[in-house]
């Protein structure tokens, strides 16, 4: 139920002809193909599918791309009812997602199109922390915490007030992120300045000295000069995100993969598959032109031959609905 595979002799058939005219077919009609894509999601995916969608306007001039950003959860709400053909996600699908799903006969095709560095950020002029530990960041995150100043957390550090930037519930970041330092039982804190939009989040930390946030690498990346990320030390020592250290996993625990979630049979429609496909094709070198890593080639290679036969489903919950942990390399085949 969760990853409905095509089976022997046609998957491979199918896989070994279309492979032979990937890209190729609607390139060649470019000028005529019409219709619309609609796409909404992560805030955190969205500078790549946009970067995918504004290329992809200059091809097919006729095709209406309207890309959204109402978090990794709203875009789901709206996915999994049909009114969407594409969802970006910064996180895997919920079972509870899919569970409404398929309630709506809705069938889709997982895709992930990049790496992210959940990046810890502080205030540029914040001169004071060299480094984070998960353990700091569950003195200051979690609810109930009694940690006020930065001083709280570290003797040494003084003692400016903690001010608190956010993804909003919605978002698969805070997901991600809560998962991480609260775990399935705990809770976040609920005193923070919280918005869907990550350019909020960078003013927020950037015009206030005692601010912290977090959010996906390329907004870190695109504003490192307003704000600093702090090296975490997730027990192998403190690490910044990087492209080497986001790719490796080194960066633990906040290296995740980006998806793209597909409506199966939106793809039907000409110009959805041209926009997929093209996404498969050209996402890689945007993704990192717009500040994140691209997938290894065997994995990218991967998921084309998945997307071409139809391959459905989610990798990322076993049969009981449960996360399946562990490296993109190991979850997806």
């Amino acid at each position: 139920m969760f990853a409905i595979k095509p089976s022997g002799v046609f998957a491979a058939a199918l896989t070994a002809t279309a492979l032979t005219s990937f890209g190729v077919s609607n390139a060649v009609h470019a000028e005529d193909l019409k219709g619309s894509v609609k796409i909404d999601g992560s805030s955190t995916v969205y500078p790549i599918t946009e970067a995918v969608a504004e290329e992809f306007g200059a091809e097919y001039r006729k095709v209406r791309v309207t890309v959204g950003i109402s978090g990794t959860g709203g875009g789901f709400k709206r996915f999994s009812t049909g009114e969407t053909d594409i969802s970006d996600a910064s996180r895997p699908i919920k079972k509870k997602e899919l569970d409404k799903a398929v309630e709506n006969g809705v069938e889709f095709i997982e895709i992930p199109v990049a790496y992210d560095g959940l990046t810890i950020v502080v205030n540029k002029d914040n001169d004071f922390i060299d480094k984070l530990s998960v353990d700091d960041l569950k003195k200051i995150f979690l609810d109930g915490t009694t940690v006020k100043t930065w001083q709280d957390i570290n003797p040494a550090w003084p003692a400016v007030q903690i001010k608190l930037y956010a993804p909003g519930t919605d978002s698969g970041t805070f997901d991600y992120f809560k998962d991480v330092i609260a775990g399935k039982t705990g809770s976040i804190r609920a005193d923070m300045s919280v918005s869907e939009d990550d350019n909020v989040l960078v003013r927020g930390v950037s015009g206030d000295k005692g601010a912290i946030g977090f959010f996906g690498c390329a907004y870190y990346f695109e504003n490192a000069d307003k704000l600093r990320a702090v090296p975490i030390d997730g027990g192998a020592g403190p690490i910044l995100p990087a492209k080497d250290t986001i790719e490796s996993g080194e960066y633990a625990p906040f290296s995740r993969p980006l998806f793209i979630y597909v409506n199966a049979k939106a793809v039907d429609r000409p110009e959805v598959n041209a926009f997929v496909e093209f996404y498969l094709e050209e996402g890689a070198e945007l993704a990192e032109e717009v500040g994140y890593v691209r997938l290894p080639s065997e994995i990218a290679e991967l998921i084309k031959q998945n997307y071409l036969a139809r391959k459905t489903g989610t990798q990322f919950l076993d049969e009981n609905g449960e996360k399946i942990h562990g490296p993109l390399s190991e979850v997806y085949h």
